[in-house]
């Protein structure tokens, strides 16, 4: 059944008023009267709803539906600007994998530069990626996707989170594989985590200094060197293993 996201509260009825979700429901998917499909409002709470007058974009609410698919803790990805559009299939997994937020930084290494023009632009065509695979896996909310201009204020960001992982080559290299999966194995539902991961050049020594400065923890990601468009999957991967199937 399809889903879409809505602004605001959940009232009856409800009028649609967003061009795009306009689009996509009455042309594209060509919903009429009579037709059902699932709202997910701002608080998160999904809704049975049913098409009562198409030509004005009108819908009621049937019933509140108890599914949630959350992960029971909260893990922003925070990725080193990478190249291309490296980014844009980092946004649209880790939405599908349970990512709670989604964000990127200028690392040392980075090879782009992106100016506040450049980076408003790209975050809008992110959080439009976002959206369409948060609909796409049923999620109760959208990551929130948001691209620093200036490491500085990344690092303001660390003090709200429970736990810093730093997904760092080297740590794997020197055989420290399990400082991860004992990690994962103290989390409790409702913790915030923050996993950083490098460009394509990784990241560098003195940031791995400030990191661990702020409370960051190095992890190895298995025994295998990864793609900085790979780890953050492996990692949300792991995450939902250790929280949702393993218990």
């Amino acid at each position: 059944m399809q889903q879409y996201f809505i602004k605001g509260p959940a009232i009856n009825p409800v009028t649609i008023t967003d061009k795009e979700t306009i689009k996509h429901m009455f042309q594209v998917m060509r919903l009429t009267d009579g037709d059902e499909l699932v709202l997910v409002f701002e608080d998160g709470v999904k809704h049975l709803a049913r098409v009562v007058d198409s030509s004005i974009h009108q819908l009621e609410l049937v019933e509140e539906l108890a599914d949630n698919v959350e992960l029971p803790i909260h893990v922003t990805i925070a990725s080193g600007f990478p190249k291309g559009d490296k980014l844009d299939l980092v946004t649209q997994k880790t939405t599908e994998l349970g990512a709670n937020c989604i964000w990127a930084y200028p690392a040392d290494w980075s090879v782009v530069k992106w100016d506040g023009r450049k980076l408003a632009k790209k975050e809008e065509k992110l959080n439009k990626i976002a959206l369409g695979a948060a609909e796409q896996s049923k999620r109760n909310h959208v990551p929130e996707v948001k691209l620093f201009e200036k490491k500085a204020d990344f690092l303001d960001q660390f003090a709200a989170f429970d736990k810093i992982f730093i997904a760092y080559e080297e740590t794997a290299k020197q055989g420290q594989l399990s400082a991860l999966a004992r990690e994962l194995s103290n989390l409790e539902a409702g913790m915030n985590l923050l996993f950083i991961f490098g460009p394509e050049g990784g990241i560098s020594p003195s940031e791995i200094a400030a990191f661990e400065e702020l409370g960051g923890i190095k992890i190895g990601l298995g025994p295998r060197i990864m793609r900085t468009e790979t780890a953050p999957l492996y990692a949300l991967s792991a995450v939902s293993y250790a929280l949702e199937l393993e218990r």
